[in-house]
């Protein structure tokens, strides 16, 4: 018996769970304040945000020394299409809808969020894609990213 349940087991492949990206921040109070106030999170008193399908802890760094947005990464010329990579440091990439980029972007504009980058455009292969980025207060980059096909 004992060796079916060892079988058994060893045919089913684990799961991974919802990835929640946690941030080391300089003035905890502050980014709350921020995630809620300008993008519109719920947070609670852990240091949750969350807001649709996008969820962050927050915690408080030991030293602004700890709090370290990613720098810009490596250009790679062996991606499917002729895009090397972004030309700015990503912490985190949220799809959006086409449509809702530009409305997001300007209602984190009207509560004076800070928008590090302008709604822009390009061409990956047979794709469009349409980037804006939103950063936070200890300035991690929040990227929207949409997506669509191009019609032929």
């Amino acid at each position: 018996m004992n060796e079916q349940v060892a079988e058994v087991s060893t045919n089913r492949r684990a799961r991974f769970g919802q990835t929640i990206q946690v941030r080391l921040v300089s003035n905890l109070k502050k980014s709350q304040e921020y995630y809620s106030d300008v993008l519109d999170c719920k947070v609670d008193e852990w240091g949750h945000a969350e807001r649709d399908g996008m969820l962050f802890i927050l915690q408080q760094a030991v030293s602004p020394d700890d709090v370290r947005p990613n720098s810009t990464s490596k250009k790679r010329p062996d991606y499917p299409t002729e895009w090397e990579g972004p030309d700015y440091g990503w912490d985190s990439f949220i799809h959006v809808t086409w449509d809702d980029l530009d409305t997001l972007v300007e209602e984190v504009r009207g509560k004076s969020g800070i928008i590090a980058i302008e709604p822009f455009t390009g061409v990956h292969g047979k794709w469009e894609f349409k980037n804006a980025y939103i950063q936070d207060p200890d300035g991690y980059n929040l990227v929207l990213g949409a997506m669509r096909q191009i019609n032929d």
